[in-house]
């Protein structure tokens, strides 16, 4: 068996579809949305046996900068990535290529975005759950499950005259529009509106974007993406001087109604801290957390990162950012995250 870097994406693709643990971010078109949003470096690994048959993939990407550090990721800016094997002697020749990577780029460390711990020895954070509810087998079904809370939430956005639409490209502005001004809020660089243009461009047929209308005007918005039966929803906002009328829930509602129609089995809310306002707002739809598990290869005496904005040293930066004009982060905040997976 062999460890080869692919260069174009039929077989990769093939072999994606093929897998049972898969998920949307191991397709080999976000290769291309990494490099054209972000300008980062790829090495999209398989291991293919004597017969020619593919017997397992690695995606990594390659972040450098002076002040967050020289490290490599599967994958960056999304939830899910890692090891996609069919059995543990490609496993270890992946993780054996990886390492050699990372020796020859001075990278610090390989981060692994597993659900599943593989392998069991390595150093591993289970600081995130992903939060994946079971969809029924109908709308009445779902609705049914809700408890009566939840269903007067949806209502009431229903009733305050709120508008549901679903787009692509012709709501990318108004999606960010809603996402730049809350990630300021939240103390967060944004992302370029280009990355997220990338991505409805690299999988027109498995992303859309659903927004929420007030008189007009969008008020929340995300942007949904779909794979083998599930359906996830990894950014999505809404502007706060309207949480009173719940659009959140209806965005979420609509979002559950077309995966029910569209026949996928699970809707994915995406990751959340355990017991913070995001983690409880996406349990009381009935998700469930699944741990997820973060591995990484560095040297024996190396330490896990911490880029997560509880890192105390970020706070003060947070503090500002929140402080700062909407346009403004728009403008800088995309030469700040490009290095933050």
């Amino acid at each position: 068996m062999k460890v080869v870097i692919v260069e174009s994406g039929a077989e990769w693709d093939s072999f994606v579809r093929d897998s049972g643990g898969a998920t949307a971010y191991h397709c080999f078109g976000w290769k291309a949305v990494f490099a054209r949003s972000f300008g980062h470096t790829s090495y999209y690994l398989a291991a293919i046996d004597d017969d020619g048959k593919w017997q397992g993939i690695l995606p990594l990407v390659h972040m450098r900068s002076r002040f967050f550090g020289n490290f490599i990721v599967s994958l960056p800016f999304v939830n899910y990535g890692g090891l996609l094997c069919d059995n543990d002697v490609a496993a270890a020749l992946l993780l054996d290529e990886a390492e050699k990577i990372r020796r020859s780029c001075g990278a610090n460390h390989v981060e692994l975005r597993h659900i599943a711990r593989r392998p069991e020895n390595l150093p591993t954070k289970q600081r995130k759950v992903t939060m994946i509810l079971k969809l029924a087998s109908s709308a009445e079904n779902q609705w049914k499950a809700f408890d009566p809370k939840l269903r007067n939430q949806i209502r009431k956005a229903q009733k305050s005259g709120l508008l549901f639409k679903r787009g692509g490209l012709d709501l990318i502005d108004a999606f960010y529009g809603v996402f730049a001004r809350n990630m300021r809020d939240l103390g967060t660089p944004v992302y370029s509106v280009e990355f997220f243009r990338n991505v409805l461009e690299a999988f027109p047929d498995t992303t859309a974007i659903a927004a929420v209308l007030n008189e007009g005007k969008v008020i929340a918005a995300g942007i949904a993406s779909w794979f083998k039966g599930r359906l996830e929803v990894p950014w999505a906002s809404s502007i706060k001087d309207y949480k009173a009328l719940c659009p959140n829930h209806m965005l979420y509602w609509e979002a559950i109604l077309f995966s029910i129609e569209q026949g996928f089995r699970e809707f994915d809310f995406g990751r959340s801290t355990p017991n913070e306002g995001t983690y409880n707002f996406k349990k009381q739809w009935g998700a469930v957390p699944i741990q997820l598990n973060w591995q990484y290869l560095m040297d024996e005496h190396g330490s896990m990162p911490e880029l997560n904005p509880d890192n105390p040293k970020y706070q003060a930066a947070i503090r500002v950012w929140r402080c700062l004009p909407v346009l403004l982060t728009r403008v800088i905040g995309p030469l700040i995250v490009r290095n933050i997976p």
